[in-house]
């Protein structure tokens, strides 16, 4: 087996195949639906002009899968520059865990692609900003960030996740799996989103996830339509509620999972250290 390396790839074309390849890596860390390939495919279709995407790749064998994946957005703000996860705020995620990974098989590969991260702002004297949200804790590549730069600030948020209480609304609730039956309903959920961002990607990830039956719709009756449509990620064995139309009493909130943020500046943007 040769050296370790990392490289760096751009453009859409590229970071697809990139991510395509690091899907049995996804699915041995577990990553959530939102950090699989289907989900950043969708957004790279549905966002094309959102940034630039750009693939930071760790791989103990050429041309082997990677061990490593960080896939990011690199955009201009004015003459500065910002690097962001691919697909951040990008529209309604699954809520209750962290939606958002950062690919590493072990800790060195993390260290490698931490130092991979760090290097697209090197050189140059341009000002820049990373803001990495979304990821669990005690992510391998945050720590490493974080003993690479000591200005690194890091907060943590606590999620909120649904509940499905569509049964508690009385009459029989209707379940289906059936890509058809997704679209009949999507109307209701897109016209509850506020944003048309939101709403392309909420269209293009539930007809995505349907037609290869990771999606539920559950449908309570109400009068000549429904009273409340749920819209459930299924994923294995775990349901994860994701978005709800209609009478808001058909979804409870409970407390998620923990979600942990990251801010590096230079230039411009430079900030004291933050308290850790």
């Amino acid at each position: 087996m040769g050296p370790v390396q990392t490289r760096v790839v751009s453009g859409r074309e590229h970071v697809v195949r990139e991510i395509r390849a690091a899907a049995p890596l996804m699915s041995a860390l577990r990553a959530p639906v939102s950090a699989r390939a289907p989900w950043l495919t969708a957004v790279l279709n549905v966002r094309p002009r959102a940034g630039r995407p750009v693939a930071v790749v760790v791989e103990r064998a050429p041309g082997a899968r990677p061990d490593g994946l960080a896939l990011l957005s690199v955009r201009r703000r004015g003459a500065a520059g910002a690097i962001e996860l691919l697909g951040e705020v990008a529209g309604p995620v699954p809520p209750g865990r962290p939606p958002a990974r950062l690919l590493a098989r072990d800790d060195d590969v993390a260290a490698r692609l931490a130092a991979g991260v760090l290097a697209l702002t090197a050189g140059g004297g341009t000002p820049w900003t990373v803001s990495l949200t979304g990821l669990p804790m005690g992510d391998p590549t945050l720590r490493a960030l974080g003993e690479l730069r000591a200005d690194a600030a890091f907060a943590t948020v606590r999620s909120h996740r649904l509940v499905d209480r569509l049964d508690a609304l009385g009459g029989p609730v209707a379940r289906s799996r059936d890509p058809r039956e997704v679209e009949r309903w999507l109307p209701v959920l897109l016209a509850a989103q506020p944003e048309p961002a939101g709403r392309r990607l909420l269209r293009a990830t539930a007809r995505l996830h349907a037609a290869i039956g990771q999606v539920e719709v559950a449908v309570a009756p109400g009068g000549g339509s429904a009273r409340a449509v749920l819209l459930t990620v299924v994923d294995g064995s775990d349901r994860h509620p994701w978005v709800a139309g209609g009478d808001p009493s058909a979804v409870g909130l409970e407390m998620g999972a923990p979600s942990t943020s990251l801010r590096l500046a230079a230039g411009w943007f430079s900030r004291p250290v933050a308290p850790r």
